[in-house]
């Protein structure tokens, strides 16, 4: 009962913690859109974090909210995206250029803080994830199996804040294709034969005759 109420207080302690990440991942998104340098910028996609899937891993829900929040955070501090999404926000659903980031828990080991205060060899909380970018239309183009760890102090949560920071560090450092809407039409190849007057040529053959 006493491990409910626990685990209950941490789950609010983080909600309250993000209440204003919304408000605050904007302004990230709004400083993103404008280059220091004055130079026009680079073509950039959007991306829409989708909820994070457990599968088979047994994870706290404060850890699964907190890698959430988190992920947000750190891809808009990278820059790399226009824009960044939650999942379901209905303001993604006409951006043509939109990746869809999909993150699967593939390992969590639970540590222990008192046992990494008295040892640097145990305790330590471990988690991997797969992290997949998607394009709206379903096409893999990025795939990597990201760990976040806290080997030595701090709290066994800010695992998540690790893995969230090496996520972002990840797809930054990854190529990514052009967005589509950003790739010019190409114009269809006009015929190296001339059929300019072929029509006038044509009449005065049939008029010598």
């Amino acid at each position: 009962m006493k491990a409910n109420k626990k685990l209950t207080s941490v789950v609010l302690s983080i909600l309250i913690i993000f209440a204003a990440a919304p408000s605050q991942l904007a302004a990230q998104t709004a400083v993103a859109k404008t280059p220091s340098d004055g130079k026009p910028s680079a073509p950039q996609w959007c991306v829409q974090v989708d909820k994070i899937v457990t599968g088979d891993v047994t994870l706290e829900p404060a850890f699964r909210i907190a890698i959430y929040e988190n992920l947000l955070q750190e891809l808009a501090k990278t820059r790399r995206f226009k824009e960044v999404f939650r999942s379901g926000d209905r303001n993604a659903r006409d951006i043509a250029d939109l990746l869809i980031l999909k993150t699967t828990v593939q390992k969590y080991t639970p540590g222990s803080e008192t046992r990494r205060a008295v040892t640097t060899v145990s305790g330590a909380t471990k988690l991997k994830v797969r992290s997949q970018l998607y394009t709206r239309d379903g096409r893999l183009i990025l795939e990597r199996v990201v760990d976040g760890n806290v080997r030595f102090f701090g709290g066994n949560l800010r695992a998540t804040h690790n893995l969230a920071r090496n996520i972002a560090k990840t797809i930054k450092q990854s190529s990514l294709p052009t967005p589509t809407s950003s790739i010019p039409e190409q114009k269809a190849e006009r015929s190296p034969v001339s059929t300019s007057g072929a029509g006038e040529e044509l009449s005065a053959a049939d008029d010598g005759r």
